[in-house]
């Protein structure tokens, strides 16, 4: 069964290509993701990097974790799933213009 792990501190030069050749000597990397800011296109650094196997996995969170790449000592652990968010609260909503002030 594939394991997905979670990949932070990376630098902001590394991309999806880099990120799976990085991974791929302790393992079949299904999928690696760095994920990008919507607005810049710019790195976040931090990404997912999927194996297919957990043994796999395992050994590349003990071989990563703490691992120096591109100048960046990666943290790596299991991905937790996203656990549920309240709704985000727009102070701006009901307003036409004017004073930011009541």
């Amino acid at each position: 069964m594939a394991k997905k792990l979670y990949v932070g501190n990376l630098s902001y030069n590394t991309t999806d290509a880099s990120l799976k050749d990085a991974f791929s000597p302790m393992g079949v990397v299904e999928s690696a993701n760095v994920i990008t800011d919507k607005m810049t296109g710019r790195s976040r650094g931090f990404g997912f990097v999927t194996m297919t196997n957990d043994d796999e996995a395992l050994a590349a969170i003990e071989k990563m974790n703490g691992a120096e790449v591109e100048g960046r000592k990666l943290t790596v652990n299991e991905a937790k799933p996203l656990s549920e968010r309240p709704p985000r609260r727009n102070f701006d909503s009901n307003r036409s213009g004017g004073s930011s002030r009541y």
